[in-house]
């Protein structure tokens, strides 16, 4: 771009410049002081080594090499496509997906859904050593009576350091080792020969209740899998509403005659 008089250069590379109008024209609209100063400063040390880089390469390629019509025209076509096909997406994709579907998909491919690690649904709380009611806290935690969770629920609401009481979700086994300092070598068996656990730490004590547990490449749970499921089914919807339009405009075509293969 040759210099333009009157306009503010914020960067030379040669006998091309940039100018401050054209860095805000890309400018978020929420930046302002300095924040607005460093974009500005950014852009034109970014904007000089991707011209320094192209002007370098140019001189140093051939004319043959610098031959790229073709594949800019393969590029705009593949770019125009992908625009097209990502509108017909947004306007026609159907992302309502039933639990019954995502039940159905999960019992026709079990094999898609083996673990790969160790889950558990799980009660955890972590709370200091001194902490006040420790002797019911310990009941309440093992408890299966729904007035003790509530209570177990108020306790950790005020006292614990870190709790976990969605008992029906699941989570991987690894997740709740990063938060407990339990130690062994074989996590399976592990979990087979523990429900309650209680350890120290520190000044921290630890509780852990262990309401079920899944093995690695045992048939994952649906619960566990249901958003993955119907990412997949939102997906595999794309590919053939992709595919159909494909298939329908190919066909027009061949219809209207716009289309001629010549053996």
């Amino acid at each position: 771009m040759n210099k333009k008089q009157g306009d503010i250069v914020l960067a030379r590379v040669q006998s091309n410049y940039l100018y401050l109008e054209d860095v805000l024209e890309q400018m978020p609209e929420k930046l302002h002081g300095k924040d607005s100063a460093d974009f500005v400063q950014d852009y034109a040390e970014t904007w000089a080594k991707q011209q320094s880089v192209f002007l370098h390469a140019e001189k140093n390629l051939t004319d043959a090499q610098k031959d790229v019509e073709h594949e800019l025209e393969n590029y705009r076509k593949s770019l125009i496509s992908y625009i097209f096909e990502k509108e017909l997406v947004s306007q026609k994709l159907d992302t309502t997906v039933t639990p019954q579907e995502i039940e159905s998909y999960y019992n026709q491919n079990p094999k898609d859904f083996e673990l790969k690690d160790n889950i558990i649904k799980v009660i955890y709380i972590k709370v200091k050593r001194n902490a006040p009611k420790m002797n019911k806290l310990k009941e309440w935690y093992k408890s299966e009576n729904p007035n003790d969770f509530k209570q177990l629920e108020d306790y950790c609401h005020q006292f614990a350091e870190n709790y976990l009481l969605e008992q029906d979700t699941w989570l991987l086994f690894d997740d709740l080792l990063k938060e407990i300092p339990i130690e062994t070598y074989d996590k399976e068996q592990y979990l087979k020969n523990n429900r309650f656990i209680e350890l120290f730490d520190g000044e921290y004590q630890y509780f852990v209740n262990i309401k079920g547990f899944k093995i690695k490449d045992s048939v994952s749970p649906l619960s566990f899998e249901s958003e993955n499921i119907r990412n997949i089914i939102i997906n595999k919807r794309k590919l053939t509403l992709i595919e159909n339009m494909k298939r329908d405009v190919y066909q027009s075509a061949l219809n209207n005659k716009d289309i001629e293969i010549i053996k």
